[in-house]
């Protein structure tokens, strides 16, 4: 519960801050001065703003494909993606409006890819069953992976925590607790068609 305390706190403080600053400078400044720049323990790979700078279509140089895995709505994985920086899908999204559960339970690893560009970006689980995957994400609203299960070549962690992929898809946030890094992940972020 603490984490989703956490985590309703931060989306409350992102709130006053888009309904207080206007352009994404003023943004980012009120970000550092609340959350601080971090920086996560390896094998975290850090990451810098300019990944996440304006490209061809928002913060990624194409749209999302089209026929994402899972039947996850097209439209909001194009606005979480590309065209966001905080806001996440609903908590649970990955459960109930999705056909996600279906092919976790008849699966024991899961490659998850950049729903823009088709890289791989995290395989789950790894270190764990896929129940202990799918208890942890439940427990917390979205998927939760672990350092190990992060595709390290394709993924970055910004100093406040966003978790991003190299080609600019915002993925969620990376949120430790008290076994290390977690990356709550949006599942419309990461329902890409392998390429």
């Amino acid at each position: 519960h603490a984490g989703m305390c956490r985590h309703a706190t931060s989306s409350m403080l992102i709130v006053l801050q888009r309904s207080l600053f206007k352009s994404p400078h003023a943004i980012n400044l009120f970000q550092r001065a609340m959350f601080g720049s971090k920086k996560f323990p390896p094998p975290c790979v850090m990451g810098t703003e300019d990944i996440m700078s304006k490209k061809a279509h928002g913060t990624s140089n194409t749209p999302v494909q089209d026929n994402l895995r899972w039947s996850v709505d097209q439209q909001t994985a194009d606005r979480i993606c590309n065209f966001n920086r905080h806001y996440a899908e609903h908590s649970g999204y990955f459960e109930g409006s999705t056909k996600f559960m279906d092919e976790a339970r008849k699966s024991e690893q899961i490659t998850f890819y950049d729903s823009n560009t088709g890289k791989p970006l995290f395989i789950a689980p790894k270190g764990r069953t896929m129940e202990e995957f799918l208890v942890e994400s439940r427990a917390h609203g979205w998927p939760s992976f672990r350092d190990q299960e992060v595709v390290w070549q394709n993924v970055r962690v910004l100093p406040d925590g966003e978790t991003v992929s190299l080609a600019g898809t915002h993925l969620g946030h990376n949120l430790p607790d008290g076994k290390g890094s977690r990356y709550c992940i949006n599942l419309v972020s990461v329902a890409g068609n392998p390429k």
